[in-house]
């Protein structure tokens, strides 16, 4: 089958492409160089719809060739130049498209298409060169790599190769020419260290760093500073040299590297970063064509994978449905919020006091029961705020305007008498936190909104004995603030729409993924690990060694094991949320006595690093008294899968979400979950574990997997 013939079949496949054009211009080169065809990437949006390649938009491409490739035979063009639209030069394959196929022979067609007409580029009989204006990822990075020169700007904010994060591979060439242009090592720090840490991007600099481009300009003339330097490299007047990749041992060492990271990265359980490795081990010869071969291969497996379509479904629920929250009210109804209250000044409050500052750029003021406590809390903020000048990351006077806006006040009435939204972060105790809101309802103006960040505790108890209960609502962040995107919701039984729509107009400030939950027990992240940790601490107390029950659950690739999760979360919270759930549902979650002897000792975790390796804490060892059934790794694994699949059940029937993406969405942007198992349940539908023990699948056919 002809390309043509293959991009048409693979275009009638998916009719709502967004297609890409490429536009192509003749521009006269300085230095008497000559005329060359400059290929503009467009499709016709502004940047905040970023140019993408399916199946209609490489045809385009195609034809773009067809002309330049006329141009070159005739002798009316000396080079050829690939670049994008403001802001963007191209993220690579259309994504929709995959999602739609359901046969592996167009998944072939696909890879091949992407791969016959970027070969085309690298056919030309004159030079030819990619100008990266703007964000490249995947695809867009890869038809750069089939020119022979490139330029880059210092302005690109991301560039990538994210892939092996999906559940796919650099298919078009990536896996095979880029480690043959800069080299093994840094091939595999872009395509599977950078993939695998939460899709890191690199700068225009890093870029130019590591060889993948020739040369680096500004963004305020970079067209104009490439076409010169395109100009002297045509006239050779510069010559542009690259270093000897060593084909050696280097290369097999490089490659072993990898292998490591995608050990402790996913743990086996993702195939993708895995076929990108064998790719480049074999892309050592220099053989192209094979590389391409064995990359159209790997594409076509992965796309008809279970891993893949999971991987895709977190990537759309992150992009697309965090944007527009299930249940959500209008948000006209939203106050503004023009100053913050935060009672308490511990760690947990510190946090938000700083993102609160950051994001919404309003004053915030801190308050605790003594002024050490105060001091100590706007002394972490300045502090922070400091690290972020020093890194760079703002200037002098943004950090100076920062810290002014940040303040601390022993009296409650003064802080917050003309505060419109007030959070507390105290003690995780009922009785504690009533007296709080008690004592804020007192001094707030009517319409200020009271937020609890609790974590497990009733937000309708918490106001239930208030003059104005309508006005709270549970805001429940995730340690590291600065780092999970997730904010639960929580809706008391009285909370009003407009203090609901404010919190949701707050959270998208903060730039935080908000879900709205019900007011359930510990709510959906901690309930949801709370089972799962409490099934596997249960199998530990009943006689299974500690460190066959961690080990249970490494075949998901989750980022850390359940025990180095409880010593993150901290025993004593643990134990706590464990004793709420336990109160709230005692036939399904069990409070651990051993795990309550672990918190009596001080102890912060079960396992010790002394000896340079994780090891069980002799002294925790000493505190365990355990039964005599011994379970092994797979039925630990089952029973821990089994729990986890029933409580989702449940607490969608209970409606503390709108949907089990809601559950997903949650265990990805608040427990950092992987996208190859779409968070769980697309993992538990595959793996026949939703079937087995509640009857049905969470997802619909084709919503997480292949299409019917």
């Amino acid at each position: 089958m002809t390309t043509t013939e293959l991009l048409q079949r693979a275009a009638e496949l998916f009719p709502d492409e967004v297609v890409t054009t490429a536009h192509v211009r003749h521009v006269d080169l300085p230095k008497g160089a000559g005329r060359l065809a400059l290929v503009t990437l467009d499709n016709g949006f502004d940047h905040t719809k970023p140019t993408t390649f399916g199946p209609g938009s490489l045809a385009k491409l195609s034809e773009a060739l067809d002309q330049v490739e006329r141009e070159a035979a005739a002798g009316e063009i000396v080079a050829v130049a690939v670049t994008g639209k403001p802001f963007i030069f191209a993220v690579g394959a259309d994504l929709k498209g995959v999602e739609v196929l359901k046969e592996r022979s167009d998944a072939v067609a696909i890879g091949k298409g992407g791969h016959d007409v970027f070969k085309r580029i690298a056919a030309l009989p004159v030079p030819t060169f990619a100008f990266y204006n703007g964000a490249a990822m995947g695809g867009g990075v890869e038809i750069g790599l089939h020119c022979t020169y490139r330029t880059v700007s210092s302005g690109v904010p991301a560039f990538s190769l994210p892939e092996c994060f999906l559940g796919l591979v650099p298919g078009w060439g990536g896996c095979t020419i880029l480690p043959n242009l800069i080299g093994p090592q840094k091939a595999v720090q872009v395509i599977i260290e950078n993939a695998l840490s939460q899709n890191k991007q690199l700068k225009g600099r890093q870029v130019f760093e590591l060889g993948i481009a020739d040369a680096i300009f500004e963004p305020a003339d970079f067209l104009e500073q490439s076409l010169l330097w395109a100009a002297s490299v045509l006239t050779g007047e510069t010559a542009v040299e690259r270093p000897e990749i060593d084909r050696g041992e280097a290369w097999d060492q490089a490659v072993a590297h990898g292998r490591l990271v995608a050990d402790s990265k996913v743990h086996g359980a993702a195939p993708a970063p895995y076929r990108a490795l064998d790719i480049i081990a074999a892309a050592k010869d220099g053989d192209l064509q094979k590389g391409f071969d064995a990359e159209d291969e790997a594409l076509a497996d992965l796309i008809m994978s279970g891993e893949l379509r999971a991987g895709l479904y977190a990537f759309n629920l992150v992009q697309k449905r965090a944007k527009r929250p299930a249940g959500a009210p209008d948000k006209s109804l939203a106050r503004k919020v023009t100053k913050v209250g935060v009672v308490g000044a511990g760690l947990m409050a510190s946090q938000l006091a700083l993102l609160f500052a950051r994001r919404l750029e309003v004053p915030v003021v801190l308050t605790d029961i003594d002024q050490e406590r105060i001091d100590k809390g706007v002394g972490y903020v300045h502090g922070e705020i400091d690290k972020l000048l020093d890194k760079g990351r703002i200037g002098k006077d943004k950090a100076n305007r920062l810290k002014a806006l940040v303040s601390g006040s022993l009296d409650k009435a003064a802080a917050f008498g003309d505060a419109d939204f007030v959070i507390e972060a105290v003690f995780e105790e009922m009785g504690v936190k009533q007296d709080v809101f008690a004592e804020l309802e007192a001094v707030v103006s009517p319409t200020a909104i009271l937020a609890t960040n609790t974590s497990s505790l009733s937000v309708t108890e918490m106001a239930s004995k208030l003059q104005h209960p309508e006005r709270v609502v549970g805001f429940h962040f995730f340690n590291p603030v600065a780092v999970l995107p997730l904010l639960e919701i929580v809706r008391g039984e009285k909370t009003d729409d407009a203090s609901l729509a404010t919190a949701f107009a707050t959270a998208k400030k903060l730039k935080k993924t908000a879900v709205l939950v019900k007011d359930a027990p510990a709510f959906v992240v901690n309930r949801v690990l709370t089972r799962f940790l409490g099934t596997v601490l249960g199998t530990i107390d009943e006689g299974t060694p500690i460190e066959v029950a961690d080990r249970a659950l490494e075949p998901l690739g989750l980022p850390m094991s359940p025990i180095v999760l409880l010593e993150l979360v901290g025993p004593a919270v643990a134990h706590h949320v464990a004793g709420t759930l336990h109160a709230a549902y005692p036939d399904r979650f069990g409070v651990s006595e051993n795990l309550g002897r672990v918190v009596k000792a001080g102890k912060r975790g079960i396992y010790t690093w002394a000896s340079g390796k994780q090891e069980v804490d002799p002294e925790v060892a000493a505190l365990f008294q355990v039964g005599s059934t011994v379970l092994t790794e797979e039925q630990v694994r089952d029973k821990a899968l089994d729990a986890i699949a029933e409580e989702i059940h449940l607490m969608l029937e209970e409606g503390v979400v709108a949907e089990a993406q809601d559950v997903d969405l949650c265990l990805i942007t608040g427990a950092g979950w992987p996208f190859h198992l779409g968070g769980i349940t697309p993992y538990l539908d595959r793996a026949g574990v939703s079937e087995r023990v509640n009857g049905k699948p969470f997802l619909a056919r084709g919503v997480a997997s292949i299409p019917a």
